[in-house]
């Protein structure tokens, strides 16, 4: 045998070896079932948390629609899983999170939920599912919703205060919070509309999912609460089980090698080499060096505008997001979106009941110069009302969920009169002047009938400059007259469709596909402008003077290391969050409405602080 053919027999060996062990290398694909347990709030705005200090605290809707959708599209997961830990979301997030799941049934992959207790809202959620399992103690407490309306004249009396409110539009009633111990008629009938819409999709949600009609859900709610063998004898729930029942059951189902991942598609945190002394180091050096920028392929942005509208810029936390929507800051990421080429489109993600008409109109004047350049697509979630609708109105197009509050477009000025309060402490002050309309504004008496119309008018043309950018953006989309529905009338995303406000209904994914193809892209990312920032550059940034705006580090340590004396109030209200916390929320929002009153006097706000459980 010759020797070429003997090293052509070796080298034939020597690949089928390779062959052979490369061959069992390879693992197959574990069967996967993708537990997400909810739990905590649920955000819009996504934050980087390296460190992993808000875990199960926080988690952006944004990250946990990928996550869902991620698991939907992995051929090795199997089935999800999804356990409840009391998440905080609005009925928007909840509309999101529903659709996400009712996607897993054209994938063919099941959807368990065990819960040990779930209410209406959250059963809405749940029922989605393929199959829904209740421990046995169980509370099903699926029983409607029950709102509550807020109103502070008497607070302020009490204190020695009133307020002096001017409201354009019969439906325009955010200024009764601080001047009535309840609704005006208009307020009140368009207020039961509002929530009969909002149960209406409640109703819609369960009948779909659990294959009843309308009728029948309502009678069921009505007869509500139910424990857990009632519930499973009224068709509500699957099963009842422990849940070590539970994780056995759907483990048999997929097989004992089946993987339950109990943290799919999470992102890990850091990793520290505790052997190394030098790693920590390490560590800080690639957080404060920031993300390794490369060349960008074609991109979505998404620029949120979260809460209360404010003008300036707002100081975000290394626990948590800012305390409002600022103008400067939304305005600044605009302007980044539209000037970077590789950013084809961008969605404007609204969540606001509104706020300073100032800051309203200088974030609409930003999406109009993206608007110049690329698509601009608003994604509304649970509120996009009044100011919310004034920076979203310019858009190429407008999605809503179905139980989005929208609308409300009108003003409220005024101003809050603390003659009284002074007086009661003792505190005299004498007023001097220059200029008839010097004292427009102070808060030692109301509005004279001259002053007050003077407001009037100027108020008016706030007004009108409202309507026009509405006129303007939504033009021959609306049904009707924009003076019919104007007037600080407030509607559900499905009644805002019908009226032209908004062009679809969907979620923020929707959102940014319509973007996306009016971009004509195919192939993009997502990306968060401005990109979230982490808990290192937070904490030190500004101190180190890299911070993106200018900053008086004097001026703001101060408060830091003396604070402010706390109040009755400040004392009582960790005590009150524990027991009410959806009041007390609600009475911290309100308190801001005077805030703003005080600043700018003209604002732009939903009707009325409403707590809905």
């Amino acid at each position: 045998m010759s020797k070429r053919i003997v090293r052509s027999i070796c080298a034939l060996l020597a690949l089928g070896v390779m062959a052979s062990t490369a061959s069992a290398q390879v693992p197959s694909k574990p069967k996967r079932i993708a537990h997400f347990h909810l739990s905590g709030a649920l955000t819009e705005q996504p934050q980087e948390d390296p460190l992993g200090l808000t875990s199960g605290k926080m988690t952006s809707l944004k990250s946990l629609l990928e996550r869902l959708d991620k698991a939907r599209k992995d051929d090795s997961v199997r089935a999800i899983a999804l356990t409840l830990g009391g998440l905080s979301m609005g009925a928007a997030q909840i509309e999101e999170l529903r659709d996400a799941l009712t996607k897993f049934n054209v994938v063919d992959k099941r959807v368990f939920v065990h819960a040990e207790s779930l209410n209406t809202w959250r059963f809405a959620l749940m029922s989605a599912a393929t199959d829904v399992s209740v421990v046995p103690m169980a509370d099903v407490w699926l029983t409607g919703f029950y709102g509550e309306r807020l109103y502070l004249k008497n607070l302020l009396s009490k204190i020695g205060c009133e307020a002096d409110i001017i409201h354009i539009g019969d439906f325009k009633s955010a200024g009764e919070t601080l001047t009535r111990t309840g609704p005006s008629e208009a307020a009140a009938e368009n207020l039961d509309w509002l929530i009969d819409g909002l149960y209406d999709g409640i109703v819609g949600m369960i009948a779909e999912s659990r294959g009843m009609s309308s009728k029948q859900v309502r009678g069921l709610i009505d007869e509500g609460p139910y424990t857990a063998e009632s519930a499973l004898k009224a068709g509500l729930v699957d099963s009842v089980q422990y849940r070590d029942e539970f994780v056995e059951t759907v483990r048999k189902m997929y097989g004992d090698d089946a993987i339950v991942d109990n943290r799919y598609a999470e992102k890990d945190g850091i990793d520290v080499d505790v052997s190394n002394p030098f790693a920590f180091f390490s560590v800080l050096t690639d957080l404060f060096g920031g993300k390794k920028k490369g060349t960008r392929g074609d991109s979505v942005g998404i620029v949120y505008v979260e809460g209360t509208i404010v003008p300036g810029y707002g100081e975000r936390s290394p626990f948590g997001g800012s305390s409002g929507a600022y103008s400067g800051d939304i305005s600044k990421a605009l302007e980044e979106a539209a000037e970077d080429p590789s950013v084809k489109a961008v969605v404007l993600r609204v969540d606001s009941p509104g706020g300073s008409a100032l800051a309203s109109e200088i974030i609409w004047r930003a999406t109009q110069q993206v608007r110049s350049r690329k698509p601009i697509v608003v994604s509304m979630g649970n509120v996009a009302g009044s100011g919310g609708y004034y920076v979203a109105c310019g858009a190429d197009a407008i999605v809503a969920d179905e139980m989005t509050i929208t609308g409300s477009i009108g003003v409220v000025g005024g101003k809050i009169i603390t003659a009284g309060m002074w007086e009661k402490l003792g505190v005299n002050w004498v007023p001097i002047q220059r200029g008839r309309n010097a004292n427009l504004l102070n808060t030692l008496e109301p509005f004279n009938d001259g002053q007050r119309t003077r407001i009037e008018d100027w108020m008016n043309e706030v007004y009108a400059i409202f309507k026009a950018h509405v006129q303007e953006g939504r033009g021959s989309k609306l049904s009707k007259a924009l003076e019919e529905m104007a007037g600080g009338r407030v509607y559900t995303g499905k009644q805002a469709l019908e009226l032209g406000l908004v062009d679809k209904i969907g979620g923020l994914h929707d959102a940014i596909e319509l973007a996306a193809r009016k971009a004509s892209i195919a192939d993009y990312d997502v990306r968060v402008i401005p990109e979230p920032k982490n808990f290192i550059d937070m904490l030190f940034g500004e101190l180190s003077g890299t911070g993106e705006r200018p900053t008086d580090i004097a001026v703001r340590m101060k408060p830091l290391l003396t604070g402010p004396k706390p109040t009755l109030f400040d004392a009582l209200l960790p005590l009150l969050g524990r027991m009410e916390p959806h009041r007390v929320a609600a009475v911290k929002q309100a308190l801001q409405r005077i805030e703003l009153l005080r600043g700018e006097s003209v604002i732009t706000m939903m009707p009325t602080d409403l707590v809905i459980r």
